[in-house]
């Protein structure tokens, strides 16, 4: 089942970052584009305005954002009893 929620991970300048963010779908170059408006170095698109250009990763990689991955983040099931 698809959550629409993907966690994105990268590092910037080296350091570790990560979150999530709410989308139908992801592909690499979509994390790789999220990964450099939360470095700040891309504006977060407006909903329901023209798309923006998006950045690729060498550009991203020219300012150190850097070892983007992404993953779908994980189902929770309310209904699942807890035994402690």
């Amino acid at each position: 089942m698809n959550t629409g929620l993907f966690v994105i991970e990268y590092k910037l300048h080296g350091e570790p970052k990560s979150f999530i963010t709410r989308t139908k779908t992801m592909r690499n170059a979509d994390a790789w584009h999220w990964a450099s408006c939360d470095a700040g170095l891309a504006p977060i698109p407006k909903l329901g305005r023209p798309p923006l250009k998006a950045v690729s990763k060498p550009q991203a990689e020219k300012y150190g954002v850097t070892d983007v991955t992404w993953r779908e983040s994980a189902t929770l099931d309310w209904t699942e009893v807890s035994t402690s």
